[in-house]
């Protein structure tokens, strides 16, 4: 029997979801349906200036829009809470006291400007920019000038000096990090505040996590966290780094790169099945070329599954599972994505019949309300370039068309057969020409059913325009 994985999502509330964030957060919510486990929220809020509540709202309004619920976290609550860093500063504070007492973090004075000046000379002499301990014990009458001009120190962890680290990437498989380039790194800033490296990994430990999948950009962060929970005692999740996902220009998908987000994916129409089918293959292989529901791509999901190559963001194959999506939503959910507006010029006798032959060629609400216009409102609109290849396509042969409806088959054979034996015309110089008569566009849904749904006076009226 597999087992069980309690997963998390931890995003940090400065700006919407992108595909990427996304991308992490099914992976994790998916490893944890698969095992029968819970997946939580936890909101990394301790950046005072760039957080947001705003963007805290909006990250919780795309989540429940692709459907990824979880079991703990703001707004459900939980045993694990509370659910938002910026109120867990007590947690903190206890876990670092603890640190400092067995003599595994020590307070550090050397201000930003000393550090970067410190950096710099080891970078001049060849050597890795290392912190060295020297500032780790100051004298008491340096400390205390410091402090009375104002300056706090930020709390260090003291790593080994000597050794390696070793642990299983869930995807990369061994990793191996020599400590001696690891240095003492801060895990609380000068205006006590926890580092990330603290906070995310003490919280991983006490939410009891199993398992945290995150970003490859995370994998140098991974070897001090594991070295702060062993300090301290707490049990070590299962870390598995993800080939970044990159957009189509090369780079790496990013908030500050302006990389598209869930609402104007949202606002293009996309479904949120479309994006988590989509999402799910990203870096993953699946040998189901269906669209599944969060039930079937759980019982797929496997961390062996995932590459190590980078993934890239591909909008036509994105495309592709919105037109999958389209097709398995109800009437009910397509009447609701489309909005009621769109079907106000469809008879309501041919309301259904009308949403039938359309769903196969729609991608957006909009392109709804479009082929009702042209089938039964405004009509269709001709570019320069149609109306020309329509005039030169002559009258004889729009003629024959009419001559096939006047023949009282108010269908495309009818229509077709007449023209064919009139002007010899077949296949696409048949075909294309009918189309772009009656809708004015290149191509779209089933020329026959649509027929069908228009009045024979408005099919007339179409091709006698030509003739």
């Amino acid at each position: 029997m597999p087992q069980v994985s309690r997963t998390r999502f931890a995003p940090s509330p400065t700006g919407r979801l992108h595909l990427g964030n996304v991308r992490t957060a099914l992976f994790n919510f998916l490893l944890a349906r698969a095992s029968g486990g819970d997946f939580l929220l936890r909101i990394e809020d301790t950046d005072a200036e760039r957080s947001d509540p705003a963007a805290e709202r909006l990250i919780l309004e795309d989540l429940r829009w692709l459907g990824l619920e979880w079991d703990e976290g703001p707004v459900a609550g939980g045993r694990s809470g509370p659910y938002r860093q910026s109120e867990r500063a007590a947690v903190y504070g206890e876990y670092a006291q603890r640190l400092i007492e067995s003599g595994q973090a020590y307070p550090c004075w050397r201000t930003d400007a000393e550090l970067k000046a410190f950096r710099r000379a080891r970078m001049a002499a060849g050597r890795p920019p290392v912190y060295d301990r020297q500032w780790a014990q100051l004298p008491e009458e340096e400390i205390r000038r410091r402090a009375a001009a104002g300056q706090a120190p930020v709390l260090r962890f003291r790593t080994p000096e000597t050794g390696r680290l070793e642990f299983d990437d869930s995807i990369r498989g061994p990793q191996v990090f020599g400590l001696a380039e690891i240095g003492d790194f801060v895990i609380r800033r000068s205006d006590g505040t926890p580092s990330f490296f603290f906070s995310n990994a003490l919280d991983d430990a006490l939410m009891e996590m199993t398992d945290v999948l995150r970003g490859e950009d995370h994998l140098s962060n991974t070897p001090r966290q594991i070295l702060l929970l062993k300090a301290l005692d707490l049990p070590v999740p299962r870390y598995g780094h993800l080939p970044l996902l990159m957009g189509e220009q090369g780079a790496p998908l990013s908030k500050r790169r302006g990389s598209a987000g869930m609402a104007e994916f949202r606002d293009a129409g996309l479904l949120p099945e479309a994006v988590t089918n989509y999402a799910t293959r990203l870096g993953h292989a699946l040998e189901s070329v269906e669209q599944m529901d969060f039930g079937g791509l759980a019982a797929h999901f496997c961390l062996g599954k995932i590459g190590k190559a980078p993934a890239r963001y591909d909008p036509i194959q994105l495309e592709h599972w919105q037109s999958l999506a389209v097709q398995a939503a109800s009437d009910a959910r397509i009447a609701e994505w489309a909005g009621e507006a769109a079907f106000d010029q469809v008879p309501a006798e041919l309301r259904q019949r009308f949403l039938d032959w359309v769903r196969p060629n729609v991608h957006r609400p909009a392109d709804v309300a479009g082929w009702a216009a042209i089938l039964f409102g405004s009509g269709p609109e001709f570019t320069p370039e149609i109306e020309a290849e329509l005039a030169a396509t002559g009258p004889a042969f729009f003629r024959a068309a009419l001559e096939g409806l006047a023949a009282g088959e108010h269908s495309l054979a009818a229509i077709s057969g007449a023209v064919k034996a009139s002007v010899g015309a077949k296949g696409r110089a048949l075909f294309r020409p009918l189309r772009l008569a009656l809708t004015g566009a290149e191509a779209g849904p089933e020329l026959a059913p649509m027929l069908e749904l228009l009045p024979e006076e408005t099919v007339r009226v179409r091709l006698a325009r030509w003739a």
